[in-house]
């Protein structure tokens, strides 16, 4: 039997075009936080080490790079928790997660205004976030819980929307020892008691 390949079978992107599309928006990420929705193409592609067609060639409208520029931080984060359990014990996975949670929500913070002109484009770049995040974090508690460490009935949803109300407060409290002390809070409190 031979198999013939067709135009509509989807190529595996180059490991250089991979390359630069996470330089792109590494790039991208940091100058719309710092600059706003209306960082120059041109700067970006600079600050990446590409042509400013590559990043047109990767993301034809400014909304498709802020969009995967937010889905890229939230992409980390999630993965994070699966990284995390197999480099650490899982008590330890889940409060170095907890402090990754809060940068990943500073950053977000900062695309606030870039974000806008997703939304205003009519795209919802939200539509599947807290999902993904509450899955990170029962995956996080699964080992926990398993490990005697928190109690089997945390329910990751509870645990996200404490830790959104702590990375809320973090750049008012602009102090990094006091966000830290809030978080060991919220870890203990879903402690298993012996």
């Amino acid at each position: 039997m031979t198999v013939t390949r067709t135009e509509t079978t989807q190529r595996r992107p180059r490991a250089d075009g991979q390359r630069n599309r996470a330089r792109i928006l590494e790039a991208a990420l940091r100058l719309f936080v710092e600059r706003g929705p209306d960082a120059p193409f041109t700067e970006i592609a600079k600050q990446a080490g590409v042509g400013v067609g590559t990043v047109y060639r990767h993301f034809p409208a400014r909304e498709d790079l802020i969009e995967a520029a937010y889905r890229s931080e939230l992409d980390a984060v999630c993965a994070a928790a699966a990284e995390l359990l197999e480099q650490a014990p899982p008590q330890d996975a889940l409060r170095i997660w907890m402090d990754r949670f809060v940068d990943y929500w500073a950053t977000k913070i900062g695309l606030t205004e870039a974000i806008g002109a997703v939304v205003a484009a009519g795209r919802d770049p939200f539509a599947q976030s807290r999902g993904r995040v509450d899955e990170a974090v029962g995956t996080l508690l699964a080992a926990t819980s398993a490990a005697g460490v928190t109690r089997p009935e945390v329910e990751p949803d509870d645990v996200v929307v404490s830790l959104s109300g702590i990375a809320m407060v973090a750049p008012v409290l602009q102090d990094r020892d006091q966000v830290s002390r809030v978080l060991d809070l919220l870890y203990e409190g879903i402690r298993a008691r012996p």
